[in-house]
């Protein structure tokens, strides 16, 4: 018994002993595996982040140091990374007096300018219709543009915005509208003066200009209202000078402007522009098979407008120069004088028409009286005061610049022999 005691007690020292060195060589591994190699440095010891300081700790707050930037960025160079920017851009704020292009604040100029001097002009007409034996009367409604011409309230249109018409009205800028009344108007060249009871301060001209001056491919501006719609702006260039349109009784309009700009029914009577807000020309016209703007328009030159509006002012009418030709026969070579008025400025120059010829026979106890025209003795029309005379218009065109009382030189051939003949002009419609 003593013995198996004994040995039990051995064992167990025995294990205690082993256990112990097996503690002892486990820290001995530890420590060799931190030490480096020979000839390396030991790499810095890895310190934890200090805990966070809280208010209900004791002892002073701890300040923990930014990291350091990196290396290839110090921090007044650090590259920023911009962030995604969303698809549709945010324009940047408009700089006062540089939104507008050059272009467009010689647009915007004009208009400011010369709105306030362009009218709506609304007529109403009646218009007789038969329908079987009973006579009825239709009332039509039309509408154009206008121009205000003075601070006496004249307004300048086109003759056929109201011609016909039994009631204007004219609606200023402001909105008010007042009833006009005519004032004259001339067919011939498509012009008419109307006048509204306006305010002064309501009323702002127009700067004529000289339309001798203008050029092919110059800017111009048309405000008129077309369809209605008040004080419209459009632009565009001088497309040509110098057409001709067609006018009543078998006229033709001279020296028409024509341009691009828009024109469209509403637009006749309204002012064209130039680039100074100076009025160049009256809106009358367009080239379309609908009826609406097709970049063909036409204008009456502004210098047409001042030699007619004064007497439409003073007279209700122009009262053109007349040289006394009452018919004409228009040939190849030049205009063979028909007939002249009795007493007239030709007749009394010497000019020469047809001759009629009277001749009698008789036959047996009969005397029978014959009359024949003698062409050969007509004046035969070839140039006034130097310019080729081969049309009416022609003719007219340069009688009409003329004043009654002035003198010119017709140019004829008579029985084959060129002569000079000086005539008056006296005074017609």
């Amino acid at each position: 018994m003593k013995r198996y005691l004994i040995v039990g007690a051995a064992s167990a020292l025995c294990g205690a002993l082993f256990t112990v060195m097996l503690i002892d060589d486990a820290h001995v591994g530890n420590a060799s595996a931190q030490q480096p190699p020979i000839g390396q440095r030991p790499p810095a010891a890895t310190t934890p982040a200090p805990p966070a300081t809280f208010p209900s700790q004791r002892g002073p707050a701890t300040r923990i140091p930014p990291p350091p930037a990196p290396a290839d960025f110090p921090p007044q160079a650090r590259r920023v990374q911009p962030e995604p920017s969303s698809t549709l851009a945010v324009p940047a704020p408009a700089i006062p007096g540089d939104e507008f292009t050059p272009e467009e604040r010689v647009n915007i100029a004009v208009y400011e300018k010369c709105n306030r001097s362009v009218v709506h002009i609304t007529t109403r007409s009646v218009q007789p219709e038969r329908f079987f034996l009973i006579e009825t009367h239709q009332i039509e409604e039309g509408a154009g543009s206008g121009a205000v011409i003075d601070k006496q309230g004249n307004i300048l249109t086109n003759n056929h915005v109201v011609a016909g018409a039994k009631e204007m009205r004219v609606t200023l800028y402001d909105g008010e509208t007042y009833t006009a009344s005519l004032v004259g108007q001339d067919s011939v060249n498509d012009i008419a003066v109307i006048r509204i009871d306006a305010p002064p301060e309501s009323l702002h001209p127009v700067e004529l200009g000289d339309s001798e001056r203008l050029r092919v491919g110059q800017k111009v501006y048309a405000i008129g209202n077309p369809f209605g719609l008040e004080r419209t702006l459009t632009t565009g260039i001088i497309s040509s000078l110098n057409r001709q349109l067609p006018s009543q009784g078998g006229r033709t309009m001279k020296s028409i402007i024509q341009i691009d700009a828009a024109i469209n029914p509403g637009n006749s009577g309204g002012p064209l522009l130039d680039s100074r807000g100076r009025f160049i020309g009256m809106n009358t016209a367009i080239a379309s098979e609908t009826g609406s703007n097709t970049g063909v328009g036409f204008a009456i030159p502004v210098n047409t407008v001042r030699r007619v509006v004064p007497q439409l002012l003073e007279h209700g009418r122009v009262i053109r120069a007349d040289i006394g030709i009452i018919r004409v026969f228009q040939t190849e070579k030049g205009l063979l004088i028909v007939s002249l008025a009795a007493g007239g400025p030709a007749e009394r120059a010497g000019l020469q028409g047809f001759r009629l010829v009277r001749k009698e026979s008789r036959r047996g106890p009969f005397v029978f009286s014959e009359t024949h025209i003698d062409p050969d003795s007509a004046d035969l029309i070839v140039a006034v005061d130097g310019q080729k005379c081969r049309t009416v218009d022609e003719l007219l065109t340069v009688v009409e610049h003329k004043r009654p009382g002035e003198e010119i030189i017709v140019t004829v051939v008579r029985q084959g022999r060129e002569m000079q003949v000086p005539v008056v002009l006296g005074a017609g419609e």
